[in-house]
């Protein structure tokens, strides 16, 4: 039977409304967006039933990715899309870290310092991956940016979905890791970080990094050896979870980490007396679930921590999983396996992305959007728009000052 959709009492947009520091204009851009998202501002359409005359208004999305509210289908969609790709193969989940003493340079230069991120964990997998002493093969995985932690402090990670193996060098045979161990985690920290502080040199040395403000000191030559000195000589984190049992179990698992925002609607619990409280899970605590109760100033100063630059991808695909590899590496690898453990191929979701919304919800989340809420047989009928829309709505200039 299908559900019927339910709307979170409190929402993040509904805390926004409070100016608090000088956002930069991205952050501004985020917080008009979302402030508008499902509003009459954006315009929408009418509703009717066929059957009662029951009349619902529908105000439209504003469609950017830092919304609680916008990520649902775009999320299903794309964890749908990607699953198609996945071997019938164990899958694992690595994250790599970066040391906390990295955030003031990571805040002040966002694009740089998280490209180098993306690249040292690439670099470090595949190269380790290609080397005969551990695996000897080419691999295929996905990276994910998180910038959160359960507090909404700023933490910069990336979590890495991997299939447990890789085509030989010459692209006849495929090389499948030892059950439940994909590659040395000591060994990954080590190159990683030897990675990383090498690109984050280089990157000073061409003057590719804004040292303003808290990182001013690091315009010090003197300042700057000091920091990666002391980067060296710290254990950097790569954490490897238990292995995933198949496809299906990394479906319902990449979800999770994709189209996330920093703190979901579904978190919050209360805004009372200009203070905020919403759920966490203790990590350093078995895992307990916790609440926690900010400032509402404060809650929107970490919640604009993890705006993303302009057009940046969050989301990266490498090795046999890469767009130019996909029709002809990964589907080798793909008949490599199913011909040898005898893995059927998953079933392919029926999704016809040209269909409305509405019945692209009910297909992945057997939620019937238009079902008549007041005499719950009807189906309701979209009428047309109104209003600006979202692409013709521009948010206004205000003074910061």
């Amino acid at each position: 039977m299908a559900q019927q959709l339910r709307r979170p009492r409190l929402e993040v947009a509904d805390i926004l409304y409070r100016r608090v520091h000088r956002p930069s204009a991205a952050q501004l851009r985020v917080m008009r967006r979302l402030e508008v998202c499902r509003t009459a501002t954006l315009g929408g359409h009418r509703d009717t039933c066929g059957r009662c005359g029951h009349v619902r208004i529908s105000y439209n999305s504003c469609r950017d990715r830092h919304c609680p509210k916008c990520q649902s289908l775009e999320k299903a969609e794309w964890v749908e899309r990607r699953v198609e790709r996945l071997l019938p193969a164990p899958h694992f989940h690595l994250v790599f870290t970066i040391p906390h003493d990295l955030n003031p340079l990571a805040l002040r230069n966002k694009r740089v310092v998280f490209d180098l991120l993306f690249e040292a964990a690439a670099r470090t997998l595949q190269t380790l991956a290609r080397d005969p002493k551990h695996l000897g093969a080419q691999i295929g995985f996905t990276a994910i940016l998180h910038t959160w932690g359960q507090n909404l402090l700023f933490h910069p990670h990336l979590h890495v979905l991997i299939a447990g193996g890789g085509l030989t060098l010459d692209g006849k045979h495929w090389v499948a890791t030892r059950p439940g161990f994909f590659l040395p985690v000591k060994v990954l920290e080590k190159l990683f970080r030897g990675k990383f502080l090498d690109a984050l040199r280089a990157a000073y040395e061409k003057g590719s990094l804004e040292l303003k403000g808290s990182t001013q000191h690091l315009k010090e030559r003197s300042a700057w050896k000091s920091l990666i000195d002391q980067l060296y000589r710290k254990d950097w984190v790569v954490y490897a979870k238990p292995p995933f049992g198949g496809p299906e179990h990394v479906l319902r698992y990449l979800g999770r980490y994709t189209h996330r925002v920093a703190i979901s609607n579904g978190r919050l619990l209360a805004m009372e007396d200009g203070r905020v409280t919403f759920r966490i899970k203790d990590y350093t605590d078995g895992n307990r679930k916790k609440t926690l109760t900010l400032a509402a100033q404060e809650f929107i100063r970490r919640f604009l921590l993890h705006v993303l630059p302009t057009n940046f991808v969050r989301i990266r695909h490498y090795g046999l999983c890469a767009g130019r590899n996909v029709k002809t590496k990964l589907e080798r690898a793909r008949k490599l396996i199913e011909t040898t453990s005898a893995v059927p191929s998953r079933k392919k979701t029926e999704l016809k992305h040209q269909s409305p919304w509405w019945e692209r919800v009910f297909t992945l989340f057997d939620i019937d959007i238009m079902l008549c809420p007041r005499c719950g047989i009807g189906r309701l009928v979209p009428g047309p728009l109104f209003g600006i829309g979202f692409r013709k709505w521009e948010a206004p200039t205000w003074d910061t000052s």
